[in-house]
């Protein structure tokens, strides 16, 4: 099993952003569980890799053309896979994993996380999303969610698929007692160039 990590290419401000990054890393390698990442050595993405490859987890990188000739790509993963554009590093990260999660990032870590939550709310897969909520770092932004919901623009059961866990442990045992969300129209959207195919949730 493998789960696709998004987090960012800064350290943050907080110094328990690193710890828990390495901390969920290590114990998601410990488990047998894949990282699936964005493939740069920087940041909070080189802190996950790091660890886990510190305790012989599999770690799989997967980068634009432009970002590897700007020298960001990590050197030391299981497998770096070099594609042609963010769609496509997008698409092949989603193909490649059982699930989602996001652990403290920026821009880019919004718009991936927030992805993988439309594509299960349209059905274009059925594999869980998460949140590693590192000191309340996500709240606001669930909360925004929540005002969402109750302004009626986003419906409770897709609002409530996302899991939001403290740690590892706890992330992948709601991992493991998920139930897709019926989704949003009667017949999924079928996948493009840009899109990974719908599967089945994983069994943890």
């Amino acid at each position: 099993m493998r789960l696709a990590v998004y987090t960012g290419a800064s350290l943050g401000s907080d110094p328990l952003f690193a710890e828990a990054a390495a901390a969920f890393a290590t114990e998601l390698a410990r488990r047998g569980v894949g990282v699936v990442y964005g493939g740069g050595h920087v940041g909070l993405m080189g802190v996950v890799a790091d660890a886990a490859l510190a305790v012989g987890g599999e770690v799989i990188g997967v980068m634009p053309r432009s970002l590897v000739e700007d020298e960001t790509a990590h050197t030391g993963l299981t497998e770096l896979r070099v594609v042609g554009t963010m769609h496509e590093r997008k698409a092949e990260m989603a193909r490649l994993a059982d699930g989602f999660v996001a652990l403290p990032g920026g821009l880019g870590t919004l718009e991936e996380i927030f992805e993988a939550w439309t594509w299960l709310q349209v059905g274009v897969h059925a594999k869980p999303v998460g949140f590693l909520d590192v000191s309340g770092f996500w709240s606001p932004l669930l909360d925004a969610v929540a005002a969402m919901s109750a302004a009626g623009l986003v419906r409770p059961e897709y609002r409530d698929a996302a899991v939001v866990a403290q740690d590892a442990d706890e992330l992948l045992a709601r991992f493991a007692q998920w139930e897709a969300p019926r989704r949003r129209w009667a017949e999924p959207l079928l996948p493009d160039s840009t899109t990974a195919p719908a599967g089945p949730a994983p069994r943890m």
